[in-house]
């Protein structure tokens, strides 16, 4: 058998790591921190992201009421309540080739200069 003079070392501390040829870490609490730190950066860098979509959803969803499923909407209304259109979680190409952006449940479309279509998507 070859023997490895490589030292593997901790992705977290930094020290000698002991064991099976595949360990990243030295230990259950470095592999933990590990995580934790990732998810914290994570976390940082999504919240504002997040911010926005919500309140993107929160605007569409006070147009529409709870009741109404479509909508066509002045392009002043939902930029008077600081709609952000830079924000979406999906889009596509529809076939007239107009782009429908989505935000979490609901739609939205150009439909003109100054009208927009929004709508609320349900699911079965």
């Amino acid at each position: 058998m070859i023997n490895s003079a490589r030292i593997r070392t901790c992705k977290m501390c930094k020290r000698e790591i002991k064991g099976r040829s595949d360990k990243v870490f030295c230990s259950v609490k470095c592999k933990s921190d590990y995580a934790y730190s990732l998810r914290a950066v994570t976390d940082i860098a999504t919240e504002s992201i997040d911010k926005i979509l919500h309140r993107n959803r929160s605007i569409l969803l006070e147009i529409l009421g709870k009741s109404k499923v479509q909508m066509r909407i002045k392009r002043e209304i939902l930029e008077a309540k600081k709609f952000n259109y830079n924000y979406i979680t999906n889009y596509h190409i529809n076939n007239q080739g107009k782009t429908v952006s989505y935000v979490y449940d609901f739609s939205w479309m150009i439909f003109s200069d100054q009208e927009i279509l929004v709508k609320r998507i349900r699911k079965n």
